[in-house]
């Protein structure tokens, strides 16, 4: 299943107030989610300690599992100082692409040999 971080809005007409939400990425906007696991509230003052709370460690948990944060979300989190750990299955990906390629590069070689071999073999029992 595909996860988001992204905000829900609530609140008021004209007074928004948003939940930091993991949800599967084809639910709606204010549809089902997974987990709350912060707040944004925009019209309080950007020094407030209010305006935006967040727990840095589902956060960090959700990413790791591969949840991709929206736009606004990756810039709260960035402001937060929460960053997204190293992506482990990127760095597998690479590596094993690293031994690809001489296995690939063989292997096309072999093949540029192997038509040359196949006729004769066709011959052959062609021949029988």
């Amino acid at each position: 299943m595909a996860t988001k971080i992204r905000l829900a809005r609530l609140g008021a007409k004209k007074r928004p107030f948003y939940r930091v939400m993991v949800a599967d990425s084809r639910s709606p906007r204010d549809g089902k989610f997974i987990e709350i696991v912060g707040t944004y509230a925009p019209l309080l003052p950007k020094d407030d300690v209010n305006r935006v709370k967040l727990n840095a460690e589902r956060i960090t948990y959700w990413l790791s599992t591969g949840a991709q944060p929206s736009e606004k979300v990756e810039k709260l989190l960035k402001n937060a100082g929460i960053e997204k750990p190293a992506n482990e299955n990127a760095a597998k990906a690479e590596k094993k692409e690293a031994k690809a390629k001489p296995a690939k590069a063989a292997k096309a070689e072999g093949e540029k040999a192997a038509p040359a071999k196949k006729p004769a073999a066709k011959a052959k029992k062609k021949a029988e």
